[in-house]
């Protein structure tokens, strides 16, 4: 992909999220309700995240418009946060899991969120100023050039978003840089199960909705190898396709892409 063309995505992207973070409690799925962008309010958006993996104690523990219903899984079950880590999340949004890993990891520890959307930021920031919580860190940025110092992070959470990045290995280069020795990388996100048309792959729509931008996972193995990850995991979701069908309807989206479960360790 040509660096306008990268441009092109990364600006179809901020658009759509821009929209998403402005609009009500947020929108259903990964980048929106049953028809994509469409805003639904709290209790939806917790009726969706609970189809994604999360508890019910985990949904209520978090400011209200923190939970805005995206996402493709629940990173929070393969993190295994412990007191005191310190957590990056990439593409946090408003913040949902940025509070629940700040739950786990205690006052001792310290959660960073990266976004690149100035209004998701702007959102998640409100969210923590108004919450009991000092330890979280939202930060603007792109998650192919991290506002983070080297080797200062012990786990990389992050809930569908590297899919949508038109340069994912600058992603898993600056996740490997931005990782202390021994730290992992724990995140859900969706993979291509099948080859991607190419006019599905030009829809910037479609690449928005996390579905044209998807990697295989030979393909994304690769990519972790190539920066030094080591004890690499891809675990796809069959079942995800149940809620995938509905992020654009009628493009067959579930017939090629899954959610998946990917674990990475820097040795």
């Amino acid at each position: 992909m040509q660096k306008m063309d990268e441009n092109n995505v990364l600006q179809a992207v901020r658009k759509n999220y821009a929209k998403v973070a402005l609009e009500s409690a947020g929108a259903g799925g990964c980048c929106g309700g049953s028809s994509c962008c469409s805003p639904v309010g709290s209790d939806a958006a917790k009726e969706i995240s609970a189809n994604l993996g999360y508890s019910a104690e985990e949904l209520s523990s978090v400011p209200d418009g923190a939970n805005m219903g995206l996402g493709c899984g629940n990173p929070q079950q393969i993190a295994s946060l412990k007191a005191g880590e310190t957590v990056l999340d990439l593409g946090c949004g408003g913040g949902f899991d940025c509070f629940l890993a700040a739950k786990k990891i205690g006052k001792e520890g310290y959660v960073i969120g990266v976004d690149m959307t100035p209004e998701m930021v702007s959102k998640a920031r409100k969210n923590v100023n108004e919450s009991e919580f000092e330890n979280i860190d939202i930060r603007l940025g792109e998650i192919e050039n991290l506002p983070v110092a080297d080797s200062c992070v012990d786990v990389i959470i992050s809930n569908c978003v590297i899919n949508l990045s038109p340069n994912k290995q600058r992603v898993f280069t600056e996740a490997y840089r931005v990782l202390k020795s021994g730290g992992r990388l724990a995140v859900s996100d969706v993979i291509a199960s099948s080859p991607i048309a190419d006019n599905i792959k030009a829809d910037l729509s479609l690449h928005a909705a996390c579905i044209s931008g998807a990697s295989t996972a030979d393909e994304i193995i690769a990519m972790l190898q190539g920066v030094g990850f080591q004890n690499i995991v891809v675990n796809p979701k069959e079942n995800s396709k149940t809620f995938i069908k509905d992020w654009a309807p009628g493009s067959g989206a579930e017939n090629f892409v899954v959610s998946a479960d990917i674990q990475a360790l820097k040795i």
